[in-house]
């Protein structure tokens, strides 16, 4: 087991660059199940549940080879997946990913529930009944069985915005007999980028970047390139970083057109950053004061389905927000156990009021000092490491495996920007 060591206090400068997004990397590699044409990915993450995505679908016959330090060559010409690996199903949530493309590919297949993230209850039934209105009989008996004798087309009104179940419907259209309208999709840009990938391999998906998709099923999808967009959720966490420390940073090809509303967050929260070209920029010694509502009412800051402010971000905004000036209460309604790692920035020296398991209120600034911590998991564990680099004295951060199943070398990263962290065995 390895461990962080952090001496908080010291200002971050420099630039850094993100690796690839790791909620569009997931979903385009199980797509390339879809085809029994090679498809190279490009920019791919080097994290934890990559590694763990692609044994899975290594164990189903898919061919995975390097081609260099971040990119690989998918196969899935031979496929075979009659009972996925339970073990490597329940470390990532992404497992249900391949429900979709398996279903377009094979008549039967067993897939184990899905595990991931333990921040509440996250529904599955949204998959479920998107899949079963294409044609795919769905049992459950603590895991699921998919049986499919051909898709078509249908009209599906998701009765949530998920990402993944968005995912899942679009990979299974794209190959079903006729046409496919999805309303009350989700539209995140991994969600979009996923669109345009399967375009450029043969797909027919129109009205990208809105609620209702509109898919003209095709025969056969063909092999391809493609190169993973900047992960979002890296650049502002970078950002995040620079603001507590009161240091100063420029992120090299940032995805600024993906950025708009989060950083309407920020700039409530007095993080400001300037832009060149697709680079972004923040200036150090940020005032970090909060802008209250009219009549000086608390603001509430709260997630919602793309375009508003994402969920994976509030940890976060929560963190950078114990260090700005004023009150300001964050709303995540969608996981009831998002909000619980405020109990560890508390024990920090945080003023927080956790309100119930969606809400807590914030009043800043609070001086926080180095504490002994676990990372509970990838988001929360980030906003402990923030808060490390923010506290005063040293911080232990443990179960670090978290963190790094969505972070590329953070640590290594860090200290490149001059953070004094340290990887540790216990």
């Amino acid at each position: 087991m390895e461990k962080f060591v952090i001496e908080g206090g010291v200002p971050l400068h420099g630039e850094v660059t993100p690796a690839g997004n790791k909620n569009a990397a997931l979903p385009l590699l199980a797509a390339c199940l879809l085809t029994d044409e090679a498809v190279v990915l490009r920019n791919i993450p080097q994290i934890q549940d990559m590694q763990v995505m692609r044994k899975l679908i290594e164990s189903a016959g898919v061919q995975v080879e390097a081609v260099d330090a971040a990119s690989w060559r998918v196969c899935a010409r031979d496929l075979k997946p009659a009972s996925l690996d339970p073990d490597l199903c329940r470390l990532i949530r992404a497992s249900i990913l391949v429900a979709g493309p398996l279903s377009a590919r094979v008549s039967k297949f067993k897939l184990p529930t899905p595990g991931g993230d333990v921040i509440g209850r996250r529904r599955l039934d949204t998959h479920i009944l998107s899949l079963r209105a294409l044609g795919v009989d769905v049992q459950y008996d603590r895991g699921f069985t998919f049986q499919a004798d051909g898709l078509r087309g249908a009209q599906i009104l998701m009765d949530e915005a998920s990402v993944t179940a968005t995912e899942n419907a679009i990979m299974a259209a794209v190959t079903a007999k006729g046409e496919t309208v999805i309303h009350n999709a989700a539209s995140e840009p991994h969600v979009q980028e996923l669109c345009r990938f399967l375009n450029r391999l043969g797909a027919q998906i129109e009205e990208i970047g809105s609620n209702t998709l509109h898919i003209h099923g095709v025969p056969k999808l063909h092999g391809g390139e493609h190169t993973i967009g900047p992960d979002y959720l890296e650049v502002i966490s970078f950002v995040g970083a620079a603001a507590v420390t009161r240091g100063s940073l420029r992120v090299k090809n940032a995805g600024i057109a993906d950025l708009k509303m989060i950083a309407h967050v920020f700039d409530r929260m007095g993080v400001r950053w300037q832009t060149e070209g697709d680079d972004l920029i923040v200036p150090e010694n940020q005032e970090l004061a909060i802008i209250p509502d009219l009549d000086g009412a608390i603001p509430e800051i709260k997630t919602n389905v793309w375009p508003a402010f994402p969920t994976d971000l509030i940890s976060i905004a929560i963190t950078v927000a114990t260090q700005a000036t004023g009150s300001i209460m964050f709303h995540d309604w969608m996981f009831s156990g998002r909000m619980y790692f405020t109990d560890k920035l508390a024990g920090m020296g945080a003023r927080i009021i956790l309100c119930d398991p969606y809400r807590c209120l914030i009043q800043g600034p609070n001086q926080l000092y180095g504490e002994n911590l676990e990372s509970p998991d990838i988001r929360a564990g980030m906003a402990l490491l923030l808060a490390a680099l923010a506290a005063k004295g040293q911080s232990t951060i443990r179960n670090i495996g978290q963190i790094e199943r969505g972070y590329e070398n953070v640590d290594g990263k860090l200290r490149a920007l001059g953070a004094k962290i340290e990887r540790v065995e216990e």
